[in-house]
């Protein structure tokens, strides 16, 4: 291999921060989806064209995937804030308070 203007053409990591890394990227994505789907969820409501049991079953649903969502963070560690990557001049990826 050779070297580019005095860099080594390898990145040195850490496995266990790339692995942390990719898992904050995955549950990011999880969590954008959960988002948008609760939204979705609560306009449908909202609009009033779900039947009662239909509203349960998206109540519980969502509830679940939340549930499940905070301890995925909390077995790798991760805080909520670690998930809302920033992206710079655009702000923060997730809602800082999301709807409820």
């Amino acid at each position: 291999m050779t070297e580019f203007d005095g860099l080594s053409p390898r990145i040195d990591t850490d496995p266990e921060s790339v692995e942390r890394g990719l898992v904050t990227l995955v549950l990011t994505l999880v969590e954008l989806l959960r988002q948008l789907m609760e939204r979705q969820a609560l306009r449908r409501v909202d609009a009033g064209d779900l039947s009662d049991d239909q509203v349960e079953r998206i109540g519980t649903t969502l509830m679940l995937l939340e549930q499940r969502m905070d301890e995925l963070r909390e077995h790798f560690g991760l805080t909520p804030e670690d998930l809302n990557i920033d992206l710079g001049p655009l702000g923060p990826l997730l809602p800082e308070n999301p709807p409820r």
